[in-house]
Formats: structure tokens, sequence, C-alpha cells
């Protein structure tokens, strides 16, 4: 191990190298260790008077980043996820819904600890329509406190999220939108 490490801390540096090695003892400083280590890049940039690289908002693909959103919503049963599913793709709310079945939620209710099995619904949709998608799950879920959560997406694939954008606008002639 010592000799290992010897040799690593001579090819990134020693700094670099008690930065890794810790992360073999405290994973949780993942995160954050993948910025450190990008930071003597930075600071070599901002000594030379040349900007850093950073990646531009809207990719070569005119994708613009957190435009799609992934929103999660819970439901008491897949009768229940299929009916409201198949409504929020019907109204454009969405342009696609997965169901995973068969996970078990542990939360606090009232104050008591409660366990259910439940349904997840993953509802792709342009980050626009998030608020109307809310409100037209909060309108027809069974729960008194409906979970409608929502994630930016930054990255995918290209077609699909052009696609996302595509089946989610109001287009009248649906002849056009992709399968």
């Amino acid at each position: 191990m010592v000799t290992w490490c010897m040799l690593f801390s001579y090819h990134v540096g020693a700094a670099q190298a008690a930065l890794l090695l810790s992360l073999l003892w405290m994973p949780a400083l993942l995160p954050v260790a993948s910025r450190l280590l990008l930071l003597p890049r930075a600071l070599l940039s901002m000594a030379s008077g040349s900007p850093p690289s950073q990646p531009s908002p809207a990719s070569s693909s005119g994708y613009v980043p957190g435009s799609v959103s992934a929103a999660f919503v819970t439901c008491p049963n897949e009768k229940v996820a299929k009916e409201i599913a198949r409504a929020v793709v019907e109204k454009r709310l969405a342009a696609c819904v997965n169901l995973i079945p068969q996970i078990t939620s542990i939360y606090e209710w009232k104050g008591k600890i409660e366990e259910d099995n439940e349904v997840l619904m993953m509802i792709k949709t342009r980050s626009s329509m998030v608020p109307a998608l809310t409100d037209f799950v909060r309108s027809v879920h069974p729960y008194e406190v409906a979970e409608v959560i929502a994630l930016p997406v930054e990255q995918g694939n290209a077609p699909y999220l052009h696609w996302v954008h595509q089946v989610t606008e109001s287009v009248s002639d649906s002849s056009t939108v992709l399968p």
C-alpha cells in the first residue's frame, strides 16, 4: 500500500493523493472531492488570464439543461397509477410515464410511522409543465397530500429530450408527434 501511495502521489501530487486516499475511508466526500480535484486547473486558468472551460448552457444538440423534468408521484395501487398516467399523457402534461410497482414507502404521517406498498410513477415532462401537472395530480389523486416532486434533467439522449418537448407542446395535429 505504501509503494502504491508513493507512486500515486508522484503522479497526481501529494495533496490530491491524500484527498483521493481519504475517499477510501470516507465515500461521502466523493462529491466534494471531485470538485476539489478540478480546483488546481481552474486556478491555473485564472493565473494565466484565460477563463476556465465551462460547458455551454445549451449543448450542441440544442437542448437547454433543466428544460425537461422527471416528476415522481406515489400511488396506492397500480389501478390508480395507470388511470393518472393515462390521463396526464392524454392531456399532454407528460410525454411518458413509467410505473414502478411494488415499492415500499416508510414515512411519518400525523405523528405515526407508516409503511405502505405503493406504485411509483416516473413522469417525463417539460419543466414549465410541472405546476400544471402538480395541479392535475392533486385534483385526481386519492391521497390527502399527494407526493409530486420534480427534478430537472441536466443531460440525456438529445432525441429523447426533444421528443419530450414535442409531445408536451400544444400541437393540434397529433400526427406530427413521434411515437
